[in-house]
């Protein structure tokens, strides 16, 4: 019954949204018109006027950390994988768009990358599986030398910023400066001196001088280091712990840091004294800071999925991009309209312009998770199952309350669908029981509560006529229902976690998918498995 069917790939035409989890994970390339970001296993390249996106694809896990080349020539992505497989390493032409080499040495995870000063050389950093140290060739693609990160967990790797053989590594308790000998293939390291700091250090930055590296910890502080004696200089700010840790830092021209902190925090902070000259508070912990050349402002990207554009003088940034940071668990178009579409995650419901990207209303709900949504056929609202066990209908333009079902369903509504007539909506639950709901202007009442599933409700789609509806469960059962007398017509079962079901076009048929990843075609008389194609590999 298994049929190869061959398809041509779809391409993205763009992407809507951010996955801020990446420490330094939004780069701002130097010429001042590329935004360059993650999203899962690939790389956005958005251009800040136009907004025109294109994409780097090579990887096949999600990415853990980009670097760029100090002039914008090369760009650096590596990523995780599964326990005892390899970790890809790719380095990308920036103009071109495309792939100059990939490196498999590494195991599990990527944990950072650094270009040198003069493009010559990539190192790179495996992560706690892993604990290497190898530094590349740029040109030939050839790993020049390696040797072990250590016992500790290393956090980041930097090189210097005026030698091609120098870098540091900052780990939970201590920082080393590494020398790499070119000809000996060799790579020897010094650990710094840093008394009785005992501090666990998250990320670095060398100064532009290459006479000090200032370090970031998990308690909240900035730890200076002179790199001519090695020895530790002075802990910052004074009088002031930044809460949950400091994740991300970078230096202004005349010398002050900006860091990024877990608790939301944008500060500036004195060099000269260590004194916070400014700060500000976004939504979600700041991930990423990314200068202009001029260094006047900067892209900063939170573990929110926000990207905000924010002066360097006065700290008062801008919203720019903004999308969900939990799982989307509903897309949904209106009937018969194209230009706008909802999506739902924990807490919230947005509606975006389909054209331009742009969000135009988010509807809150706090502390619930938002399982399914959809416009009602008629325009007149949107209506949502959320966790909590409501539905909750609202109106399109203002986002505000039109109704709300109370305990529609006792652990959580996850599915729902409306009749084209808008008079009736048919939804499911957590506890595999489906109910059909009569929807009027001033009341909402529930005709009858249908319980054959013995597990989670995944998807309920309605036919042309208003007169049937299908529902697909994790327990194996897909079953169509009659809902105008409110009996079961034909139960589908099959060794699987159905996900999905829908009606064919012309309604001879139903589709199913399932854990099983076949796409199954069934027979809505008889109920027979008809057709079945392998929809993954």
């Amino acid at each position: 019954m298994n049929e190869e069917v061959k398809v041509e790939p779809v391409e993205p035409i763009a992407v809507i949204g951010f996955k801020g989890n990446v420490i330094d994970g939004i780069i701002l390339h130097p010429d001042n018109e590329h935004l360059i970001y993650p999203m899962g296993s690939i790389i956005i390249i958005r251009h800040i006027i136009s907004r025109s996106q294109s994409f780097l694809k090579g990887h096949d896990n999600d990415l853990s950390v980009i670097a760029l080349s100090k002039s914008g020539k090369y760009l650096a992505s590596g990523q995780k994988t599964h326990m005892g497989f390899q970790a890809d390493v790719i380095i990308w032409d920036f103009d071109k768009r495309s792939l100059i080499h990939r490196f498999k040495l590494h195991k599990v995870l990527i944990q950072s990358l650094s270009f040198s000063f003069n493009e010559l050389y990539l190192a790179s950093l495996g992560g706690q599986d892993d604990k290497r140290i190898v530094v590349w060739d740029v040109q030939t693609g050839k790993a020049l030398c390696g040797n072990s990160s250590g016992a500790d967990h290393v956090y980041q790797l930097r090189f210097y910023n005026k030698r091609d053989d120098m870098f540091v590594t900052v780990q939970d308790l201590g920082v080393k400066v590494w020398k790499v000998d070119y000809i000996n293939k060799k790579i020897e390291s010094t650990s710094c001196t840093i008394r009785n700091v005992k501090r666990q250090i998250t990320n670095v930055i060398v100064d532009p001088s290459d006479s000090f590296v200032y370090c970031t910890t998990k308690t909240g502080d900035i730890l200076e280091i002179s790199l001519e004696t090695l020895l530790f200089k002075r802990l910052g700010p004074i009088k002031k712990l930044f809460s949950q840790g400091i994740l991300c830092i970078t230096q202004i021209l005349n010398g002050d840091l900006l860091i990024g902190a877990g608790d939301g925090t944008i500060a500036k902070i004195n060099i000269k004294d260590m004194t916070i000259k400014s700060e500000v508070k976004v939504f979600g912990e700041v991930t990423s800071l990314s200068l202009t050349s001029d260094g006047t402002n900067m892209f900063v990207g939170t573990g929110s999925s926000n990207i905000y554009f924010c002066d360097t003088v006065g700290l008062k940034p801008e919203l720019r991009m903004t999308c969900h940071y939990d799982n989307i668990n509903t897309i949904a178009f209106p009937a018969g309209y194209s230009d706008v579409f909802l999506t739902s995650s924990f807490a919230e419901i947005r509606i975006w312009n389909a054209k331009n990207r742009q969000e135009l209303l988010r509807i809150q709900v706090p502390n619930v998770d938002c399982y399914s949504a959809a416009f009602m056929p008629d325009g007149k609202s949107i209506v949502s199952g959320w966790s909590d066990g409501k539905i909750r209908a609202f109106l399109p333009q203002s986002g505000k309350l039109l109704y709300s079902i109370n305990d529609s369903h006792n652990h959580g509504c996850t599915t729902l669908a409306c009749t084209s007539d808008s008079a009736k909506i048919v939804s499911g639950g957590m506890e595999g029981e489906v109910r059909v709901w009569k929807i009027g202007p001033l009341t909402q009442n529930m005709e009858c509560s249908l319980k054959e599933h013995r597990a989670r409700v995944n998807e309920v789609k309605i036919n042309k006529t208003n007169e049937q509806a299908v529902t697909s469960s994790s327990d194996g059962s897909c079953i169509i229902w009659d809902i105008v007398n409110h009996t079961r017509i034909i139960c589908l079962f099959e060794a699987t976690m159905f996900q999905s079901a829908i009606y064919h076009p012309e309604e001879y048929h139903v589709i199913t998918t399932g854990s099983n990843r076949n796409v199954t075609y069934w027979d809505r008389i008889d109920g027979q498995a008809i057709r079945m194609l392998s929809g993954s590999e």
